[in-house]
Order: structure tokens, then sequence, then C-alpha cells
């Protein structure tokens, strides 16, 4: 699996992995900004933005993926920022390859099973079909009969291209994330904790993590850190430039 990645800086490594839906195009104006200090690499995780699509779509496969990137591009052990579901990937690869890892940012996720949150979403997104539409307004207006919000829509429409012959098509391999949604939402488990540094930024307004799931994260994470925000659960986009400050300080703090 050869994931599609946007590279920015010199230094030492720095992954960001995006959440579920999500691509390495969201993380553009902050990787960039990362790229000042690290040589900065936004993944496309499998099954969204421009990585291949694969009918395998679990937490071991895609800290494979990650793993294997590692690998391919020699860049020894790295920094690692994961937002959702890619803050599950980022502690997989943790947890079972310590040694990659120099220090792990958490963004508003927790290492538990979740209740499905995103069957509406997912069930809208297929509900449309992208033959009948010749605008990306025509899409949206159509979301819009089953998401109310703007801003979601929004998100969800960066997921929209257009093949070959100019019909839209979604990036995302919408069956196969569909199909899979449970192995997304279990929890990412392990015999042996993960030592180094770990900073979780955490939302106060998502309920992604509660006061409740700090003992089962210490046990994981011991060295565990946490920062917690008055934003909702896109930190990164809601309150940038306090993220960017909380992440330099933290991962700056080996150089």
């Amino acid at each position: 699996m050869n994931l599609h990645s946007l590279v920015y800086g010199s230094g030492l490594p720095l992954l960001i992995l995006h959440g579920l839906l999500g691509s390495s195009d969201n993380w553009h104006t902050l990787a960039k900004r990362f790229g000042n200090y690290f040589h900065t690499f936004a993944l496309d995780a499998r099954n969204h933005g421009r990585s291949p699509h694969a009918p395998d779509f679990t937490y071991n496969v895609m800290a494979q993926d990650v793993e294997q990137f590692l690998h391919e591009h020699q860049l020894g052990a790295a920094n690692i920022i994961g937002h959702s579901m890619g803050g599950k990937i980022a502690m997989k690869l943790a947890l079972s390859h310590p040694r990659m890892i120099r220090r792990l940012i958490v963004v508003d996720i927790a290492p538990k099973r979740y209740a499905r949150l995103h069957d509406d979403i997912l069930e809208a997104l297929s509900s449309v079909d992208l033959s009948r539409y010749t605008s990306r307004q025509d899409v949206d207006r159509a979301l819009a009969e089953r998401i109310g919000d703007q801003t979601t829509r929004q998100f969800l429409m960066k997921n929209l291209s257009r093949d070959e012959s100019g019909q839209f098509i979604w990036k995302m391999n919408l069956p196969a994330i569909t199909q899979q949604y449970d192995r997304i939402s279990d929890e990412v488990d392990s015999d042996r904790p993960y030592e180094g540094p770990t900073l979780f930024v955490v939302s106060k307004k998502s309920g992604y993590v509660l006061d409740e799931d700090v003992p089962a994260i210490k046990r994981l994470f011991p060295r565990a850190e946490f920062v917690w925000l008055n934003v909702g659960h896109w930190i990164h986009a809601e309150a940038p430039e306090e993220f960017l400050a909380i992440s330099l300080e933290f991962l700056k703090r080996q150089l």
C-alpha cells in the first residue's frame, strides 16, 4: 500500500494522520507551518484521498501502511500526530512498534471502542446518485436533504472529485468504509504499554474523550500528558494557532 502524502520542510520527520472521511488536504495549512520545523508528511490513509483503495480496513493494516511508509522513505523513527481515526492508527503503531515513534500526539480520541457515530453521514453519502449532478452546488443541495449542518457538508465535499470522463465521484472508498465501519469503531489495545512521550489534545465539547477514559489511556500510555481545549472535535481546524503552539512546544522538547 503506497500511501499518498503531501510533503513540507526538512529536519526530523513528522507524520500527520487524518480522521475518518478526511484527507491530507484537510491538514495542508498547518502541515506547511509544521514544515518550518520538521520534515512533515501529511498522509492519506488507505481508502481516503489519493491513496489506493482496498477491502481491508482495520487499524492493524493501517498501522502497517504507516510502518511501510516509514521504511520506504527511510525516515527511521518519526514524530506522529493523529486526529480521531488517525489517532487510533498512531496509537496502534506506537503500541506495536514503539521504536518507530519519537513523540506521539493524539488528537481527540481515546483507545476505547466507540458507538456507531457516523451511520447517518455514511447513509447520506451513499444516498446521493452522483451521476445525476453536474455541479458541486447540486451535490451540496442533495446532501443538505440529509445533512443540515453546513460545516459538516463542507468537510465531506472535500471528498468530491471527477473521474476521467468528468463524472463526479467520491475520493474515499465508501463501500469499504461502510462495510468495515465496526472495525474502525473498535478499541486499540495491547499487553505492553507505549513508554514514549505522548500528548493527548482533547476537546471539552465533543465528548470523544471523557475524564473517565484517562485511567485506560494512562495504562497504555503511562507518560501521557493532557491538554483540554474548549473547542469541538476538529481541534486543529477550530483552534489552529493554539493547536500549533501546543504541538510545537511538545515536539521541540527533543531538539
